[in-house]
């Protein structure tokens, strides 16, 4: 029953996207409101005063530093988290033991109900004014529980809280299948659209909210006859039954190779013997052990064998992904759509396949030349290796001479370890608070944690703070590696931004509760809110970043994080400030609710002031010596990053493409053949050697499963990404990184929408590019003529 409702949720197939490379939300941190006399609330808890002074006045971020470098400054800086009442997880007054999530779950599940209740027997053009604000706050409730539950039981270390956060989301997953088969909602949103949309009584935020719950119902397939509404979900079943299993269980055709250790020379013997027994090397096919013996055995022939095998999948792999591929054909053409892929590139910018195979092969036709450049360049690295003229590069010469000619490079370069000692984590944080406070007016301040508020001691509170509008967001850093900690990165929001409107508010107060201490608090469960004002209080989007940099245990060394690791923290620091800024009045579009191929621009464009030297210049100092970084081992550091990234993004652009053929109506084909397809792409767009026969690679690509068409978002989002630093930020020439007026262009025409705006009229307005403005396939293919990020800049020396 848990199973089933996963496959369609009504309103909240964005959120379930973005747990691929993303999010969850929420807490409170400014006094507590004046408790009103007659409404029977407690006052157990109060919250803390948070320092809203502008930068410098009395700020100070040395402390941002410190709660991250200094182990001990930390551990007294953080005791007030570890006596006193339990405040519950992330102050939801709700989760201070294992058993308060079902209560949670169940008080917010009768709070839906009486919405549900409210927007079925609406009858008068008053009451479908309000309908949409309903179905918002809906999808909200729903939210609250799921995001925080799916946060927490993947995350907390105890077993206990686990299952508990497990059953909540049960809870409310159960409840969506029922709004699955209440057809009643749909019709009223139509109801109310014709009523509403055209009469001035909506304004443009709400009026999109309309379009995307409209969207959201459709592609639930809620206005299908009945026999085929079934058909639909027990096909969404079946879908996210093979789709687990394709990924969960992919595998090689062959498991192990076995090769004499003599042949294995060029690969590093301390690897070779831990693999050796009896002089034989038993080399898992897929894996670190095989990338390396790609990247460093000297003999050809023990490549190829291995290139081979660890492109091939397993028979019942391709057998599931067959499956997964068919059935979503047919849920597409059962709920009137050509393909998969045009059902879910409805609502993104792009549209249509059509749209999205044009901006691709744009992108190919810009890439070439660079592909060409570094073939070249490996062709030559071959001849002087093999001492011949006429060379022919084979699949498996690719990675290892591209680990030659990257090997011989940083032989000249300095130790990557004596980069990271101008990044310290502290440091870090530091100088992203510093790099949004003169961008967008806003810092990070370190904020004491009550007891149970945090799921490990570790966890930093930072309250972000607003030089104009004061405490505006909550951010939770779990940033140093544990053990059976996941090492993904990742942004979470645990609560989004939403107008909590007095009516809210006034029903809070009828069913007073004493685990809080007003009613405004109620509202929100204890999590964070703003101040009231006339239409009543913001919940305030709640944040986790999820990392996992080393420490030294018993140190007092900072942790020291590589440049990588540096540019990794900037990217998922990108999506918080999304939601940060995105404080819209729905929930449904706040922050990184928008279009999914639009979610990753300022993820993506932070990696770009992640390596600019006016940002460096804000933070990057010796943890030692506080010497500056010298800028100039940054830039050899990104010349060697860039050396092969038109190869790259050749590989990326022919699986997005691969992406779309699988999601096209070719699965409903009776000779349909994954290998195939994959191969052929590869060779009419490839221009480095292809796969050979016998391979078929396509078994491992596990992404199919979570993007279903949507593959090219990245690289597309890496485009935009490029384009708003040059034009907006001018690449960091003559200080164009730090400048408020660039921040606030981008904040005011970008971030401050979240989904609320179309964002193609974004990016027309923030370029100042009319050919923009209403998007289609004419401004798909243009923004692919602009090619990937950097690499014009990186080519001709600038930096």
């Amino acid at each position: 029953m848990f199973k089933k409702s996963i496959s369609r949720p009504w309103v909240c197939s964005r959120c379930l996207q973005r747990q691929l490379p993303r999010q969850i939300r929420g807490n409170h941190a400014q006094a507590a409101p004046k408790v009103p006399d007659n409404l029977g609330f407690t006052a157990s808890f109060r919250q803390r005063h948070v320092d809203t002074a502008p930068p410098g006045v009395q700020h100070d971020d040395r402390k941002l530093r410190q709660i991250f470098d200094s182990p001990g400054f930390w551990k007294e800086y953080s005791q007030s988290s570890k006596s006193g009442r339990n405040a519950g997880l992330f102050q939801n007054r709700y989760l201070t033991e294992s058993k308060g999530f079902e209560e949670f779950a169940n008080t917010t599940l009768e709070r839906a109900k009486r919405i549900v209740e409210r927007v079925l027997e609406a009858s008068s053009p008053e009451q479908y004014r309000y309908v949409v604000r309903d179905l918002d706050r809906l999808s909200d409730l729903l939210c609250r529980v799921i995001d925080l539950s799916d946060f927490v039981r993947a995350t907390h270390p105890d077993p206990r809280i686990q299952q508990a956060a497990t059953q909540a989301y049960g809870i409310m997953f159960e409840y969506m299948n029922v709004l699955n088969t209440t057809t009643g909602l749909a019709k009223q949103l139509d109801i109310a659209i014709e009523q509403c949309s055209e009469s001035g009584v909506w304004d443009e935020e709400e009026k999109m909210v309309a379009h995307i719950l409209k969207k959201d119902f459709a592609k639930s397939a809620i206005d299908l006859p009945r026999g085929d509404r079934e058909r639909f979900v027990s096909l969404s079943q079946e879908i996210s039954e093979v789709g687990t299993e394709f990924v969960d269980y992919m595998s090689p055709e062959k498991e192990y190779l076995s090769f004499p250790s003599s042949r294995m020379k060029g690969m590093d013997p301390m690897l070779v013997r831990q693999l050796t027994q009896w002089g034989k090397v038993a080399l898992p096919t897929i894996g670190g052990p095989a990338s390396a013996a790609l990247r460093s055995v000297e003999d050809a022939s023990v490549r190829e064998d291995i290139f081979m095998a660890s492109r091939t999948a397993s028979k019942a792999t391709l057998s599931r992904l067959q499956s997964l591929l068919q059935k979503r054909a047919q849920l597409a053409r059962l709920s009137r759509f050509d393909s998969y892929a045009h059902m879910n590139l409805e609502d993104k910018m792009a549209k249509s396949p059509e749209s999205v195979n044009g901006f691709l092969r744009e992108l190919s036709k810009d890439n070439s030349s660079f592909v060409k450049s570094e073939l070249e360049h490996l062709l030559k690295a071959k001849a002087m290796h093999m001492h011949t003229s006429d060379p022919s590069l084979q699949p498996w010469d690719k990675e290892y001479y591209m680990s030659r000619i990257l090997a011989s490079a940083q032989s000249r370069t300095r130790n990557a370890d004596f980069l990271s000692s101008y990044f310290s984590l502290g440091r870090v944080m530091q100088g992203l608070s510093r790099l949004f406070s003169r961008l967008y007016g806003i810092r990070f301040v370190p904020h004491e944690t009550l007891p149970g508020e945090t799921w490990n001691p570790d966890v930093r509170r930072l309250d972000v703070v607003s030089e104009i509008e004061g405490h505006v967001a909550v951010l939770y850093c779990d940033l140093f590696s544990r053990p059976g900690k996941s090492p993904n990165p990742a942004h979470f929001t645990l609560r989004c931004s939403r107008l909590i409107r007095n009516e809210e508010i006034e029903e809070a107060a009828t069913t007073p509760n004493s685990l809080f201490t007003s009613a405004e608090e109620a509202a929100n469960d204890g999590m964070a809110i703003s101040p009231s004002t006339s239409s009543g209080v913001m919940q305030l989007p709640t944040i986790a970043l999820i990392c996992d940099f080393a420490t030294t245990p018993g140190s007092l060394k900072p942790s020291l994080l590589s440049f990588s690791e540096v540019v990794t923290l900037f990217h998922e620091m990108g999506h918080a400030i999304h939601s940060i800024l995105g404080r819209t009045n729905f929930q449904n579009v706040s922050g990184t609710r928008c279009a999914t191929d639009f979610a990753e621009l300022p993820s993506v464009l932070m990696e770009h002031f992640a390596a600019d030297p006016s940002v460096l210049a804000l933070f990057a100092t010796h943890y030692e010596t506080d010497q500056p970084l010298p800028y100039k081992m940054v830039a050899e550091k990104l010349v060697l990053d860039k050396k092969f990234e038109g190869a790259d993004a050749e590989n990326q652009i022919i699986l997005s493409m691969l992406d779309q053929a699988y999601h096209s109506s070719l699965p409903l084909d009776t000779d349909f053949d994954t290998t195939q397809v994959y191969h052929e792409l590869q060779r009419n767009h490839g221009i480095l050697p292809s796969d050979p026969p016998g391979t078929s690679w396509q078994g491992f690509f596990g992404h199919l499963f979570g993007y279903g068409g949507t593959y090219y978002s990245y690289l597309f989002d890496r485009v935009l990404a490029k384009q708003v630093w040059q034009e907006v930020f001018r690449s960091g020439n003559q200080g164009g990184s730090v400048t408020r007026e660039n921040g606030e262009l981008f904040k005011g025409e970008v971030l401050q929408f979240g989904g609320s705006r179309d964002p193609w009229t974004c990016l027309s307005r923030v370029l100042k590019d009319e050919r923009l403005e209403h998007g289609g396939e004419k401004a798909m293919g243009l923004v692919g003529s602009w090619g990937i990020e950097g690499r014009r800049e990186a080519s001709s020396g600038k930096l």
